[in-house]
């Protein structure tokens, strides 16, 4: 009875510990990451607000509105950067937990598919930094009404470029979300092929819940959702070509 308990208690506590120790590697990565960009967190908050400075009439500027926010805007941009920037190396940490597990031919499509999404996440932040926040800020500041001065507090614009950082990462993700779908059998190119007026719908719904309430941004996220879904199901159908070849 002693035996058999040890044996099956001690594969748990392996696995415990493992992810254990790959949690701490992740951490320790995010820690160095954090510490070589801390000396650059003003100049990384200002390149951060430069599409809405940019945008800003002349003669007006940003303003901290509470008495530790030119010190705690900077620090929490520079942790949230520094897991970005870590990402990979996470991933690489998670991968390496779930893979003994994994079979050959899940292996095979789970390094692509982990490549993929990190490569993505970064295409969503970089589309919103380059192309939705000059738009979105320009729109914001054209129509302030007369009397009115734009002055935001760098709090409220941190937290909200980061709260688009993370809707454009994670709508980017969508071509990998319909490969897991297809290759699960969750579903098929075909019904997916049927559904895409209800998922062009679904894009613009999306776009509503995951981004500030205007137009532009929310058709700027909708539009390459859309994009993506088509992108995955062509990749979904070479997966579907793949499993069929290598059936027997």
């Amino acid at each position: 009875m002693t035996d058999a308990s040890t044996d099956t208690g001690q594969p748990l506590i392996a696995h415990l510990l493992e992810l254990r120790n790959r949690l701490l590697k992740a951490l320790v990565a995010v820690f160095v990451v954090f510490l070589g960009l801390f000396y650059f967190s003003r100049e990384l908050y200002t390149l951060i607000a430069r599409p809405l400075m940019e945008a800003m009439p002349e003669g007006t500027s940003m303003i901290a509105t509470g008495v530790a926010a030119p010190f705690l805007a900077p620090f929490k941009l520079t942790l949230y950067l520094s897991v970005f920037v870590a990402m990979p190396f996470i991933l690489h940490q998670a991968w390496a937990f779930v893979a003994p597990g994994l079979y050959k031919h899940e292996k095979k499509l789970a390094v692509p598919l982990l490549a993929s999404s990190v490569m993505l996440f970064y295409g969503g932040a970089s589309f919103a930094y380059f192309v939705v926040f000059p738009l979105m800020f320009q729109f914001f500041t054209a129509i302030a009404p007369e009397g009115v001065a734009v002055t935001t507090d760098i709090s409220s614009y941190l937290d909200f470029v980061l709260a688009l950082f993370l809707a454009f990462g994670l709508a980017f993700e969508l071509p990998i979300a319909i490969v897991l779908l297809v290759s699960t059998g969750a579903t098929t190119v075909k019904k997916l092929s049927a559904a895409r007026a209800y998922v062009v719908v679904g894009c613009f719904v999306l776009g509503m819940l995951l981004t500030p309430p205007d137009v532009i941004s929310q058709t700027l996220l909708a539009l390459p959702m859309w994009f993506l879904f088509e992108m995955g199901l062509l990749a979904a159908r070479l997966v579907e070509k793949k499993s069929a070849t290598d059936a027997p």
